[in-house]
């Protein structure tokens, strides 16, 4: 990255790809997720935009099968993304902008 100072839109999207590789070197492949590694990630860094029934162990098993579309037992960084795209969907229906109905 850049020297230079990031714009806040900037700086949260360096956090969400840090954290991603911050848990998926914790076993198994350095650039990709394994079940425990996404479960730690959920628990720890998604406890309030995660819904309740996900956080348990079936609801997690769950949504670990529909993000890891290639079935390989692991999650990649674009399967990563797509939570956090899913996740930013639901925090706009739950929040609509001011002056938009």
């Amino acid at each position: 990255m850049a020297a230079c100072e990031l714009t806040e839109l900037e700086t949260a999207i360096e956090k969400i790809v840090s954290i991603f590789f911050t848990y998926a070197a914790r076993e198994g492949k350095k650039g990709t997720l394994t079940a425990g590694e996404f479960k730690e990630l959920v628990t720890l860094q998604l406890p309030n935009l995660m819904k309740v029934p996900v956080r348990t162990l079936g609801g997690q098993e769950r949504k670990w099968a529909l993000l890891d579309v290639n079935n390989d037992e692991e999650l990649k960084f674009s399967e990563y993304w797509r939570l956090i795209g899913e996740l930013a969907k639901d925090i706009k229906r739950e929040k609509p902008c001011p002056g938009h109905r």
